[in-house]
C-alpha cells in the first residue's frame, strides 16, 4: 500500500526497521494512522465497558463516581499509555509488549510479559463478548423471547466469535475498514447517548456529578459489599480503569501500520484521551438523566436499561441500543486482531506449543490464520469452562475475569520498569522518532508504577478477593515452568549476530507471502 502520504521510500524504511530487529515483513502494511488508532479505540470501546460496568460507579459512590472518578481512573490508564508509547516508537513490532520485555530485560522477563499479556487478551476477549451477550439480552431479549441461559449464551458466543475470527482471517484490509467504521460509530454513539440523555432529563442538576453517597451493600443492589466511604470511591475507579484498557493493540498491529514508529505511539495515547473525553460526555449526561440516584443505585447492573426505560421512548431507545450493540460486536473483532498478533509474535520466536503453525502467515490473506482461530477458540472455551465451575459459591468466570485486567496491566508495567532501568544503556540507547524526552518518560513510568499498585490493591478487594490467590498462583506456576522447562529451551527474540544471520531467512519468508516492498 503506497499513497501520496506513504511512499515506497516510507515503506522501505518501515521494513528496514523491522529487518533490524530480525523479523520479516510477512504481515501486510495497510493500517493508516487513524486505522491503528481505531483498533485500540475499538477495543477500549467506551460503549462496551462504560455501559456494561456502569454499576461499579452508580452502585458505589453515586454521581461522583462518574463526575470525578471517571477522570481519575482515565488518568491512571493514561500514565501507562504515555510510558508505553515511548517504547513503542523505538521498537515497533507485532506483539510489542513481549518484544519490549525481552530486549529491555532478558528472555525470562519477555516470556513472563508474553504470558501475562496473552492470558489477559484471551480472557478479555471472552469477557467482552460475554458483555455483548449480556447487553443483547437486556436490550432485545424480551422482545425476541431470548432468555439469558448458559446454553443461549454459548451459542451466541460461538456465532459472534466465529464471525469475528473469519473477518480477521480474510485480511487486514477488511478488518481495518470495519474497525475504522467502529471508531466513527463510537464517536457517534457517545454523542447520540449524550444528546438523548440531556433531552430526556427533567433537570440538569450538575451538582449530582460531584455528590458522594455510599451505596455499598444492599443500598447498591449488592454490587459491592459494605465498605467505608474511601473504599467505595476507590472501587468505583474500576469502571474507567477496566474500560480504558486494550490500547496495547496499537503496538500489536505495528507491523501492519504505515510509519509505525510515529503512528503507533500517537494512536496509543490518543485512543485513551478521546475515550476519556467522549466517555465522560455520555456518562455524565446519563447521570444527569437518572430520575433518582437512590433508586438507580438499587438497580445494580441493570441501571442503564432501567434509566432508559424510565426516560426514553421505545423507538429512540431501541435505536440507541442497536448502535451500542454494533459497537460492542466490533470491539470483539478488534480484540481478536490484537490477541492473534500477540500469539503470532510469541510463536515466531518459539514461545508457544505448536509455534510453527501459529507463526505461519497465509500467502493469500497475509494474516496469521492459525493464531486468529486459536485465540478465538480459546476465548470461547475459557468462558464455557469457567462458567460451569464454581469456587466457594462464586462462578470461576467471575473470579478469573477480575484477574484479567490485573494481568494486562502487569504486562504493561514490566516493560515500562525495564525501560526505566535500560534507558541510556546499550539495551536502549536511542529514543524513537516519537520522543517526549527522558524526563517525561521517567515521570510517567513512575506514575505507572504508582498506578499499578493502586490497580492491584483495589482489584483484589471483595468480592474479587480470589484475584489475589490467582495472581500469586500464576507467578508460582510460571516460575516452575520457566526454571524447569523454558529457561534452557526458549531463546527469545533475535539479538546481535543472530539478526545478521537471519537476513537470508527473512528474504525467503517475505518471498513466500509475496512481499515486494523491500
Amino acid at each position: 500500500m503506497t499513497t501520496p502520504d506513504y511512499t515506497d521510500v516510507d515503506k522501505q524504511e518501515d521494513i528496514k526497521v523491522l529487518h533490524s530487529m530480525g523479523y520479516a515483513q510477512e504481515l501486510e502494511r495497510r493500517l493508516s494512522r487513524f486505522s491503528n488508532f481505531a483498533v485500540s479505540f475499538s477495543i477500549i470501546c467506551i460503549l462496551s465497558g462504560g455501559i456494561n460496568s456502569l454499576a461499579q460507579a452508580t452502585s458505589g459512590a453515586g454521581g461522583i463516581g462518574v463526575g470525578i472518578g471517571w477522570l481519575v481512573g482515565c488518568f491512571v490508564s493514561l500514565t501507562f499509555a504515555v510510558a508505553m508509547s515511548q517504547i513503542s516508537s523505538a521498537y515497533p513490532t507485532a506483539g510489542g509488549l513481549y518484544h519490549w520485555g525481552s530486549i529491555l530485560g532478558n528472555r525470562g522477563t519477555g516470556w513472563v510479559t508474553a504470558w501475562l499479556n496473552l492470558l489477559g487478551l484471551i480472557t478479555v476477549l471472552g469477557a467482552i463478548n460475554v458483555g455483548t451477550w449480556t447487553f443483547f439480552v437486556g436490550a432485545f431479549g424480551p422482545a425476541l423471547g431470548v432468555e439469558g441461559t448458559l446454553t443461549n449464551q454459548m451459542i451466541f458466543l460461538v456465532i459472534i466469535t466465529g464471525v469475528q475470527a473469519l473477518i480477521n482471517h480474510l485480511g487486514i484490509k477488511l478488518t481495518a475498514k470495519l474497525t475504522d467504521f467502529s471508531g466513527y460509530l463510537i464517536f457517534f454513539g457517545s454523542i447520540l447517548i449524550a444528546v438523548v440523555c440531556l433531552l430526556s432529563a427533567e433537570t440538569w442538576d450538575f451538582s449530582r456529578l460531584f455528590t458522594f453517597h455510599n451505596y455499598s451493600g444492599d443500598a447498591g443492589g449488592g454490587v459491592w459489599p459494605q465498605v467505608s466511604n474511601a473504599w467505595v470511591f476507590a472501587l468505583g475507579l474500576l469502571l474507567p480503569i477496566y474500560t480504558i484498557t486494550g490500547y496495547d493493540a496499537s503496538a500489536h498491529t505495528s507491523e501492519e501500520t504505515i510509519k509505525a514508529a510515529t503512528s503507533v505511539p500517537r494512536a496509543m495515547v490518543m485512543s485513551v484521551v478521546w475515550s476519556a473525553l467522549f466517555g465522560y460526555l455520555f456518562l455524565a449526561s446519563f447521570v444527569l438523566m437518572i430520575p433518582n440516584m437512590d433508586d438507580a443505585a438499587k438497580q445494580g447492573w441493570n441501571v442503564f436499561f432501567w434509566a432508559f426505560d424510565q426516560r426514553v421512548g421505545s423507538g429512540l431507545k431501541e435505536f440507541v441500543y442497536l448502535v451500542v450493540f454494533i459497537a460492542q460486536l466490533l470491539c470483539g473483532l478488534a480484540t481478536v486482531t490484537s490477541a492473534s498478533r500477540m500469539i503470532f509474535a510469541f510463536s515466531r520466536d518459539g514461545g508457544l506449543p505448536g509455534s510453527a503453525a501459529l507463526a505461519k502467515v497465509s500467502p493469500t490473506h497475509r494474516t496469521p490464520v492459525a493464531a486468529i482461530w486459536t485465540a478465538s477458540v480459546l476465548s470461547v472455551l475459557f468462558v464455557w469452562g469457567s462458567s460451569v465451575v464454581s469456587v466457594a459459591g462464586t462462578s470461576a468466570y467471575t473470579i478469573v475475569v477480575s484477574c484479567t485486567v490485573i494481568f494486562l496491566f502487569l504486562s504493561f508495567i514490566v516493560p515500562i520498569v525495564l525501560g526505566m532501568m535500560a534507558w541510556g544503556t546499550p539495551k536502549w540507547d536511542k529514543m524513537g522518532p516519537w520522543n517526549m524526552g527522558r524526563g517525561i518518560f521517567m515521570l510517567f513510568g513512575f506514575l505507572s508504577i504508582v498506578s499499578m499498585v493502586l490497580i492491584f490493591v483495589i482489584g483484589i478487594q471483595p468480592p474479587n478477593d480470589w484475584a489475589l490467590y490467582i495472581t500469586v498462583g500464576f507467578f508460582i506456576l510460571t516460575a516452575i515452568v520457566w526454571f524447569a522447562f523454558e529457561r534452557n529451551r526458549f531463546q527469545g527474540p533475535p539479538l546481535g549476530d543472530i539478526i545478521a544471520a537471519r537476513q537470508a531467512a527473512i528474504k525467503a519468508a517475505e518471498q513466500a507471502v509475496g512481499e515486494t516492498g523491500h
